[in-house]
């Protein structure tokens, strides 16, 4: 056993939020908010986005003098974790506080193959809830569980964003990122994609949380030629208010990248869209559930994998 696989693995409990970084801040702010969020705190150069959920933030904009992706935060189990962190991943800074809404403790530390941004959260205090989004009754051919004149009615409006569901990046070399992040966090893999020669490439993470039922996948990535944020996905409440974001964002004449469909690997239905500094942002609902009973999934990588319906899969959505 290596020193490394000594060290504990740092606990993870959810992932919290993103950071991107644009020229054009205005025509991001303008996307962002037709894309469902709400204003969390407006700094000037720096805004920071929330959902409807109790996450303080989900989403900080900031401008600058190029596109750039920030890194995802996570929210670790203790403040144990954080120190941990701060002494042993690489190129760590020291636990500091943030000044981002909801406070706490941060720590930053880099990609080991790729060097990109990985963030560290303890101690934020939540927000509460904005909006209650009712569940609703559906008639089936032979079940109806919505009573006689009772009607389904919606308005036109954007989708609104509960919270961050996950994170998937293109990374240079799979096998190295793998182990990090299997090693040093208490993530595991849901599903772990291979080539015809057996050569793993791709994988979906989960957190490691025993028997407590946690997403499928809060961070993916898989190999290729250039290290990249593939896309940032967001949950909204249910598919009417998913086809109804649809529908605004088509609309407003933003690029659709991919959708709606169902995905295979995760269950999600999913709708990919372009934020205006070139950026893929995803809203999805009905994502499968896995706790520490779930066996790991191995397949084949291939274009059927990736949904069982929806539009062609666009020749350029793994570049």
């Amino acid at each position: 056993m290596t020193a490394e696989q000594q060290i504990p693995k740092i606990k993870l409990v959810r992932i919290a939020h993103v950071y991107y970084t644009h020229a054009d801040l205005d025509k991001a702010r303008e996307f962002l908010a037709d894309f469902g969020f709400t204003v969390a705190d407006d700094r000037g150069d720096t805004v920071y986005f929330k959902g409807y959920g109790t996450e303080p933030f989900v989403y900080c904009a900031t401008k600058g003098a190029e596109n750039e992706f920030g890194g995802a935060g996570f929210v670790v189990e203790s403040l144990e974790d954080l120190e941990l962190a701060s002494k042993t991943l690489p190129k760590a800074t020291p636990v500091h506080d943030s000044d981002a809404p909801g406070g706490g403790k941060r720590v930053t530390f880099r990609d080991p193959v790729d060097d990109f941004p990985f963030h560290l959260v303890y101690g934020q205090t939540p927000v509460e809830k904005s909006a209650h989004l009712p569940e609703l009754e559906y008639n089936f051919p032979e079940n109806k569980h919505r009573p006689v004149n009772k009607t389904q009615r919606f308005k036109k409006a954007p989708a609104a964003v509960h919270k961050l569901g996950h994170v998937g990046c293109c990374v240079t070399n799979f096998a190295k990122a793998f182990e990090f992040y299997t090693t040093r966090f208490n993530l595991k893999p849901s599903d772990i994609i291979h080539e015809p020669n057996g050569k793993d490439v791709s994988t979906f993470l989960h957190l490691d949380r025993g028997m407590e039922q946690v997403d499928h996948h809060t961070w993916f990535f898989f190999e290729g030629p250039k290290y990249h944020v593939h896309h940032s996905s967001f949950e909204v409440h249910d598919f009417d208010i998913q086809s109804l974001g649809h529908q605004w964002l088509r609309d407003k004449g933003y690029d659709l990248v991919w959708g709606v469909g169902r995905h295979v690997l995760g269950s999600q239905i999913f709708d990919y869209w372009y934020d205006r500094s070139g950026f893929i942002l995803e809203h999805y609902v009905d994502g499968d559930l896995v706790d520490e009973t779930t066996p790991i999934s191995r397949s084949e990588a291939g274009p059927d994998s990736l949904h069982i319906w929806g539009p062609p899969l666009p020749p350029t959505f793994l570049q």
